[in-house]
């Protein structure tokens, strides 16, 4: 690559890397405590450290439930910004490339879900697709749009059915079904059956409960915010922006209060199981994305101040390598939890499993940045990388 060209490339920034790393922390964290989905409370611990399990597992999601999602959501689409201006830059046209870099995606989220089923990067391997045409959209009606999604139209539509037909009695969640048959391979001790059984079945759980769960419309459009956060260079530090994520901080607060104080006492003022049940994945899906933009703007204003910007910048090559990280998570705790592996889902509370998290994540951590001494991506980023640019010219 020519100088010319390679000065045409967008310098990286950091406090981007720093924040995918803590999503990639947050997640983690909660994936230990769920023991990765094999969920399991000891009866035989003291009341006392139950009591601190509790707190542990309250606290825990309520900081990151739904909201680390969410911020990983928002940076893949800043990422997806990022690749194709480049290439834009260039004069190339990306989308093909985005496609196949998508394919690849899938492929990793395919040996994830071998290992956990509760992955998303073959879920977000799909929904990135609504990028391709989206990009060449103006900042408007990408706006329009991302909003429209957020908004929760599906779950509208089924709430307003729900109230002109009192008689109505929705199905079954999917997911709870699947979730259930997940006990027939969860108690073997054979690693081929968990991984057929995350593929046939987990899979099918994770998917319909994200189709219930309104992730199918949340994701896409903070794909889209994500993706309008690197065209208005929301990300680089300069007087604008300092303004921008001030004033965003207090309007997610002001946002985030009323929609968790309803989402509270929402089945104290829904008595009908069918409305409530649309209602609440409506507001859920809000109070979480407010709070996540709560931690989002937070996050960005303590990496602008000197002191905290050693500590959180720390972070860096953890984001760096997030999805190596991510993989890598799901490989070892399947083992830790799992009856195959370790079986430590049955001695271990939310107390015992945070432990268990936060010393994963300080080894990895401590992996990432020796890792990044030497090379300049880590393992599965380099594979992907090396995968996206391959020739398909004969």
């Amino acid at each position: 690559m020519n100088d010319s060209l390679s000065n045409l490339k967008a310098p990286r920034i950091e406090v981007v890397d720093a924040l995918r790393g803590f999503a990639i922390m947050s997640i983690m964290l909660l994936h230990n405590i769920e023991h990765f989905d094999y969920y399991f409370f000891p009866e035989s611990f003291p009341d006392w450290l139950k009591e601190i399990d509790k707190v542990i597992w309250d606290t825990l999601f309520f900081l990151f439930g739904g909201k680390s999602y969410a911020i990983f959501a928002l940076l893949f689409g800043f990422s997806f910004y990022i690749q194709n201006n480049n290439q834009e830059k260039r004069g190339n046209d990306f989308r093909g490339r985005f496609f196949w870099r998508l394919i690849l995606l899938f492929g990793f989220g395919f040996i994830n879900t071998i290992f956990y089923e509760g992955d998303i990067l073959m879920f977000y391997a799909v929904l990135g697709l609504v990028l391709i045409p989206v990009c060449r959209w103006s900042n408007k009606a990408v706006f329009i749009t991302a909003v429209f999604l957020m908004l929760q139209p599906l779950e509208w539509t089924k709430y307003i059915y729900t109230l002109f037909n009192p008689e109505y009695i929705p199905k079954p969640n999917m997911s709870d079904f699947y979730f259930g048959k997940m006990g027939e391979y969860l108690n073997s001790t054979s690693f081929i059956d968990y991984a057929i059984g995350n593929l046939r079945i987990g899979k099918m759980a994770a998917m319909f409960w994200s189709w219930e769960n309104g992730r199918f419309f949340q994701a896409p459009a903070l794909f889209m915010f994500g993706m309008l956060l690197g065209r208005k260079q929301l990300f680089v530090t300069t007087t604008a922006t300092v303004n921008f994520w001030t004033k965003a901080l207090w309007y997610a607060i002001l946002l985030f209060i009323p929609l968790f104080a309803l989402k509270t006492y929402l089945p104290d003022i829904v008595s009908r199981k069918a409305e409530l049940d649309r209602l609440s994945v409506i507001v859920t899906s809000w109070s979480n994305v407010s709070f996540m933009l709560i931690l989002v703007a937070s996050f960005i204003k303590l990496y602008q101040n000197g002191t905290i910007n050693k500590a959180l910048s720390k972070l860096i090559p953890f984001g760096k390598m997030s999805l190596t990280n991510y993989i890598m998570q799901s490989v070892v705790g399947a083992f830790i939890y799992y009856k195959y592996g370790l079986g430590l889902y049955e001695h271990t509370g939310a107390t015992y499993s945070l432990l268990i998290g936060i010393s994963l994540f300080l080894l990895q951590l401590a992996f990432c940045t020796w890792w990044l001494k030497t090379n300049k991506q880590g393992p599965l980023e380099s594979i992907w990388h090396k995968a996206t640019w391959v020739s398909f010219n004969k």
